[in-house]
């Protein structure tokens, strides 16, 4: 076998690997999703556990919904809010899931942010806030700037001269953070 057909064939498995394996981890992963889903109600005929989870939460959507037991619903809230740690876990993924989805949706404008003067290097975000004024940061604006397959965030050594306090509770600063922007602004406009 000579040295060109066997880079032949060595380019050939490459892009068949470029395609099976991408389309073999998508198909795991969605098929691993919809198993732990379905595993949450066990019942031995498959999908049912997920099509029941799907109807319960349309159902209670529609409970939160309705005025008789909207009270109900906005009592149980307000108790969570009372609780420390829940208070900032439960409202983050609140606010944050309803940037997506809910009736005033966040994520809804694209921009790039340049990280470099010369604007070559340009990331992908989304406009959470477009005026910081009320927090002491006037021409300023909040941009989610997501990891790609990712959810985390990155950790920053910055000189000194580039630190400005940021007027706000640290508890109301971190719900800020951990909600990508959108919730935790609330609070500081409550106390001024």
């Amino acid at each position: 076998m000579s040295r060109f057909t066997f880079n032949r064939i060595l380019t050939y498995f490459f892009r068949g690997l470029l395609f099976v394996v991408p389309l073999a981890l998508t198909i795991y992963i969605i098929y691993q999703t919809l198993e732990w889903l379905d595993g949450l109600i066990p019942v031995k005929f498959p999908g049912l556990g997920l099509i029941i989870i799907v109807i319960n939460i349309t159902f209670l959507g529609y409970l939160a919904s309705f005025f008789i037991t909207r009270p109900f619903f906005d009592q149980l809230e307000k108790y969570l809010i009372k609780i420390p740690l829940v208070n900032i876990i439960y409202t983050s993924i609140k606010d944050l899931i309803s940037a997506f989805v809910g009736e005033q949706k966040k994520f809804n404008v694209p921009v790039t942010v340049a990280l470099n003067q010369e604007q070559t290097v340009l990331k992908v975000g989304f406009i959470t806030r477009d005026d910081l004024a009320e927090i002491n940061l006037p021409g300023y604006m909040s941009v989610y700037l997501p990891h790609s397959y990712n959810f985390s965030g990155n950790h920053f050594l910055v000189d000194k001269s580039l630190v400005r306090p940021l007027h706000m509770n640290s508890t109301s600063a971190m719900k800020f953070v951990v909600s990508g922007g959108v919730s935790g602004l609330e609070e500081e406009k409550h106390k001024k």
